[in-house]
């Protein structure tokens, strides 16, 4: 079972940059689909990015196309997302999670799908 830990949040001014950090331990991390969410208060969780297991695929939500991109380094089981160009809509906390896949191409989007989660990190975005 997968254990994982967000870092990097933090708060930042509108046109900012920040790079969010999700560290898994437990398991074995090339094994697992990952993804980023993120719950704004008085809001549901959101789907921001999701990557494959060997990396070769991303998806995005639209909101962040072109401005926030997912990564992973399956050596030093971390998964990342670099943030730039940030607005105050960005606000939220922000999850990541694992979901185990056979596939080593397929990216989940749903988070139903996803059976481990972070605590969450919280990104503060001023105007």
């Amino acid at each position: 079972q997968v254990q994982l830990v967000e870092s990097g949040g933090g708060l930042v001014q509108a046109g900012g940059s920040l790079r969010l950090s999700c560290a898994a331990s437990g398991g074995t991390f090339s094994i697992y689909a990952m993804g980023w969410f993120r719950q704004a208060p008085g809001k549901e969780r959101e789907f921001v990015a999701a990557i494959s297991r060997n990396g070769a695929r991303t998806y995005y939500a639209d909101s962040v196309k072109g401005r926030f991109t997912i990564s992973r380094d399956n050596a030093k089981n971390t998964l990342y997302l670099q943030m730039n160009s940030l607005n105050p809509e960005d606000t939220a906390v922000y999850f990541c999670a694992a979901d185990r896949v056979s596939s080593t191409v397929r990216v989940i989007t749903t988070s139903r799908e996803y059976d481990y989660w972070g605590q969450g990190t919280q990104v503060t975005v001023s105007s």
